[in-house]
């Protein structure tokens, strides 16, 4: 194959969104590498018990962004999903309370609630004191020792890695700080005070009769729009940066005036023309692998996800199938994979393992990036997406950046190398 104007390595929401912009738009050479079978990445769907099941654990469609959910409506029109309110909850200790936990304290008994007001009013960050750099101390510093303890240490813990303090602090400024007022507040009223949870209100596909698979099916049809520009089962393995070249673990060879890179970087075994010293750092990135895991039993509550902070129970939290997905049953476990030894060795329960599931925020993981995506743009590499940047960006976002990427990229054209 010559040489094509935009080679795209990943057909998941970042890859798709950023192709079906280039046809959008009349450009017709391209080609999207995809080591799946399918595509949708992380958001692919498949029917487990008759209903659809999302291999990539819970995502969902956030209402926040109107222009991004416009440009998908275009594939999978707004009447073919049900729109709904966000309902998770958090499991502390066998209590089962409103997520985000310091707006919901409310809903403990009278004890717990003096207990966590008590810790919340000496948190470092609600006395004045200097902000940690450590992750364990800036947890502490931020919510207060009881929250900490109770639930986000755990849970971070059973989610990303045992070992918390190898994490910055630099990604939990989005965090609320815990107002000793608002939560006192929120327990005189027993109502939630303060900002609300991201996925407040989102979009989940409707049961059709034409088909159509849970959260998968927009992407799946998006992937149809552009089939004849996509190879699936094709596993990049190697990246000529200087040649804008890869080469296939199949033992292909693909070359792009511009790559669009959407996979994740430490997947590639051989860089060349990359310096020595950044090939090093970038092998310093580091992923976790979940395993989801379906029960078909339902659940007595209307949470659409309950989150696990139990160091003892292996999964870190539920996708309550039934509340959300019509006309199903059943829910679904995530779990991180060293965890799944956890489980009883007589479970059966239909699963699947993503080795790519959630790129870790390291402590030097924003200078690695920094430097990567500078050295990819000055050879006409650009990292885009969940793994492109390296970035826990839910769908929604990445479908942004991605047609903010192509919109950019289009407009300066005559400027590419």
């Amino acid at each position: 194959m010559g040489r094509i104007k935009y080679l795209i390595l990943g057909a998941g929401p970042a890859g798709l969104t950023f192709a079906n912009m280039l046809k959008a738009r009349g450009e017709n050479s391209f080609l999207v590498l995809e080591q799946e079978k399918e595509a949708g990445g992380l958001c692919r769907s498949v029917f487990v018990d008759g209903s659809p099941f999302d291999l990539g654990g819970g995502h969902f469609l956030d209402v926040a962004r109107p222009r991004v959910n416009a440009f998908l409506f275009q594939f999978m029109p707004r009447e073919e999903w049900n729109l709904f309110t966000r309902d998770s909850r958090i499991d502390v200790k066998g209590t089962v309370v409103g997520h985000p936990i310091e707006a919901n304290i409310w809903q403990f008994g009278l004890e717990e609630q003096v207990a966590y007001l008590s810790s919340i009013a000496r948190a470092g960050c609600n006395q004045g004191k200097e902000k940690p750099e450590r992750f364990v101390d800036w947890i502490r510093w931020k919510l207060g020792d009881k929250i900490a303890e109770d639930y986000m240490l755990p849970y971070n813990r059973k989610m990303f890695a045992e070992e918390l303090n190898t994490l910055g602090t630099y990604w939990l400024e989005k965090l609320p700080s815990v107002s000793f007022e608002e939560t006192l507040r929120a327990c005189l009223t027993h109502k939630p005070y303060g900002r609300q949870p991201g996925h407040a209100r989102f979009y989940y596909p409707k049961a059709t009769g034409s088909g159509a698979c849970g959260y998968g099916e927009v992407w799946r049809r998006m992937a149809r729009e552009i089939e004849p520009n996509l190879l699936c089962e094709t596993t990049v393995t190697e990246l000529d940066c200087e040649n804008r070249r890869v080469r296939t673990k199949e033992g292909e060879s693909f070359e792009g005036e511009k790559i669009i890179f959407t996979i994740p970087w430490i997947s590639i075994q051989r860089f060349q023309g990359m310096p020595e010293a950044l090939v090093k750092r970038v092998r310093e990135l580091k992923t976790s692998a979940i395993e989801t895991r379906y029960v078909p039993e339902n659940l007595d509550t209307p949470a659409q996800w309950i989150y696990c902070p139990d160091p003892e129970v292996p999964y870190h939290r539920i996708l309550v199938r039934h509340n959300f997905c019509e006309g199903s049953r059943g829910y679904w476990t995530e779990t991180r994979l060293e965890r799944t030894e956890l489980f009883p060795s007589d479970d059966r329960n239909e699963r699947y393992v993503n080795r790519y599931a959630y790129p870790l925020n390291t402590i030097h993981k924003p200078q690695i990036m920094k430097e990567l995506l500078a050295f990819g743009r000055e050879k006409g590499i650009y990292g885009l997406g969940r793994w492109g940047e390296h970035s826990h960006y839910n769908s929604d976002v990445v479908v942004e950046r991605a047609m903010e990427l192509a919109t950019t990229l289009s407009a300066n054209e005559i400027g590419w190398k």
